[in-house]
């Protein structure tokens, strides 16, 4: 980028920056989305509030669903990864 060019764009120097921390948040929250340690534990806490009665049964039984289905589709994308596109 040349002198010019960086004196006109650096009112937009802020956007930029902007745009550049979003993404990096975005993608730290997909990395916490589809770690298996952190699916693992959140199973872990719902069978600790299941043994505990903190939970109504229905809303654990709805929030491990959840976690599973993330479960399956990491694993699923992993093997996808690996081996190319299923047909």
């Amino acid at each position: 980028m040349g002198l010019i060019t960086g004196l006109l764009t650096l009112p937009l120097a802020p956007v930029r920056g902007t745009a550049w921390l979003a993404e990096r948040i975005q993608e730290q929250a997909e990395a916490e989305l589809y770690d298996e340690s952190s699916i693992r534990a959140g199973l872990m806490e719902l069978e600790e509030a299941r043994e505990a009665g903190s939970m109504a049964p229905e809303e654990i039984d709805a929030a491990e669903n959840d976690l599973i289905e993330r479960l399956i589709e990491i694993r699923g994308l992993g093997r996808e990864e690996r081996n190319g596109p299923v047909k």
